[in-house]
């Protein structure tokens, strides 16, 4: 018997995996060998998802069927749509209306009796899944909005026929690219909290669908998924504070405040995925508002040069930029996790399948701190 406790199992190898690898002091991220600053720049997220899925970046022949095949499934059933809008009046959180939605999608999967056993079959699904995340995300803002969905457009990739479908506009080149690169740097990140929920149930031989679902409600959590709002919440703060951004940030650390955005269960240093969003929120600045972008530059000189965080191993993570990438972009705040789910559902269903291929199922131990030989009463005489 193992006596060790890990709270948290940090630092506890389950399971082996070839899909993402971090070094945590290195600020070093892989997806199978490829470094994300290379597929940030260079693939878009359809060809990463392929990636994660297949084992090997597409041809272009593979790329085009797979592509096609994404799009084809993109409507979802009359049914979501109307949840979508009475959850949309009642005043639902996005992210829980994800997780009904993903829920949802099940009632209208074609191979509903397939065997679990069957992974081929499993990544049918899965590619479902990932197809109709952002059609049915989109349609719950438009109710929001008291507007009607947008369809999805076939020439659109993923992540450009999200905008459109979320604005009711086709996004510029800047704008897609960006929002591209922002899914491509979420879909996958090792063991993470969401990621082993989903591995837990895909253990199980539960179907595709209950995985992600779980792993849709270990990411709404506010230890995991919604730090990028956070930071979006401050920086608006910021911008209707009576001081100057600089002077904000010098007020908050002398008062204790902790700023989102900074230090990382995994890594020491900056997060390679936030230097690449850095970048996006240059760009978008340059094409309009350049306050936020300023806002963030000041915090993180300030916090890395004059407080000296990343010398405590506390850096910027991939929040601290995405959330103002996001905003200028034109996403609510209270969007930002469900499109963190709408990326991470790729690598959630590539962990699934890749566990599955050797299954085993999760069953860890608890130490019993409880009483011993307590002596039962029935009840008529307690």
């Amino acid at each position: 018997m193992v006596d060790d406790l890990r709270k948290g199992l940090e630092g506890v190898l389950v399971a082996e995996s070839e899909l993402s690898s971090i070094d945590g002091d290195e600020g070093r991220l892989i997806y199978r060998g490829y470094r994300i600053e290379d597929l940030a720049r260079g693939a878009s997220y359809e060809e990463v998802l392929y990636l994660l899925w297949h084992g090997h970046l597409p041809t272009a022949d593979e790329l085009e069927a797979f592509s096609d095949a994404l799009t084809g499934e993109r409507s979802v059933s009359e049914d979501v749509l109307v949840t979508m809008e009475r959850l949309a009046d009642a005043g639902e959180q996005p992210m829980a209306a994800l997780r009904t939605a993903v829920s949802m999608l099940s009632a209208s999967e074609p191979e509903t009796d397939a065997d679990p056993d069957d992974l081929e079959a499993t990544l049918r699904k899965g590619r479902r899944i990932t197809a109709k995340i952002p059609t049915a995300l989109a349609a719950f803002e438009r109710y929001r909005l008291g507007e009607e969905p947008v369809d999805p457009d076939p020439e659109l990739g993923l992540a450009s026929n999200f905008l459109f479908m979320l604005t009711g506009e086709k996004p510029d080149d800047v704008a897609a690219e960006a929002f591209d690169q922002a899914l491509i740097l979420h879909a996958d990140h090792g063991l993470n909290a969401s990621t082993f929920t989903s591995m837990v149930i895909g253990s199980t031989m539960a179907d595709i669908y209950s995985a992600v679902t779980g792993g849709i409600g270990a990411l709404s959590g506010p230890l995991h998924g919604g730090a990028n709002q956070d930071v979006m919440e401050v920086l608006i703060e910021i911008d209707e504070s009576d001081l100057d951004h600089r002077e904000w940030v010098e007020q908050a650390t002398e008062e204790g405040r902790r700023i989102p955005g900074f230090g990382h269960r995994v890594y020491n240093v900056k997060d390679p995925r936030a230097k690449i969003l850095q970048e996006r929120s240059e760009e978008l600045a340059a094409e309009g508002e350049d306050k936020w972008y300023n806002y963030t530059t000041t915090i993180e000189q300030y916090l890395t040069e004059e407080k000296g965080l990343v010398e405590k191993g506390i850096a910027p993570n991939v929040d601290f930029y995405s959330g103002s990438v996001y905003y200028q972009l034109g996403i609510p705040i209270d969007m930002y996790t469900p499109i963190f789910a709408m990326s991470r559902a790729g690598g959630w269903i590539a962990h699934v399948l890749e566990y599955q291929e050797d299954n085993r199922l999760i069953r860890p131990r608890a130490r019993y701190t409880g009483p011993q030989d307590q002596e039962f009463v029935p009840l008529e005489q307690r």
